[in-house]
């Protein structure tokens, strides 16, 4: 078993290093949770966060726009970006459940609307 050590006890997950070379997420999740928090981010801000090149962050959100899975709105000389949560997810093993389920697990504190406001 795992103890955290005295100098990380105090921060955030997100701001600890990692401790290993990969994650149980894919940086596709983790831009999509970063989105999710609808803080108006941008990309950069995104690309940060993530841990990645900003132009990284912008071929995940051109191949979840491709997949139908984000919606841009432009407002004023920023983008905002719409979630279609009723969207399955692509692995077989977990097409079962909808980006709402993930979402809803992994994503923002504040409830997100359901497949069903979308």
């Amino acid at each position: 078993m795992r103890t955290s050590s005295s100098s990380s006890a105090g921060t955030p997950p997100a701001e600890r290093p990692a401790e290993g070379s990969w994650t149980f997420l894919t940086n596709h999740t983790h831009v999509l949770l970063c989105l999710a928090q609808g803080e108006g981010s941008t990309l950069r801000e995104v690309a940060g966060r993530v841990g990645i090149t900003e132009r990284a962050v912008q071929r995940i959100v051109a191949d979840l726009e491709e997949a139908g899975v984000l919606s841009k709105v432009r407002e004023g000389r920023r983008n905002r970006y719409r979630i279609d949560t009723s969207r399955p997810l692509r692995h077989p093993l977990e097409a079962h459940r909808s980006l709402h389920d993930l979402l809803s697990v992994l994503g923002p504190p504040d409830p997100l609307p359901g497949p069903e406001d979308a």
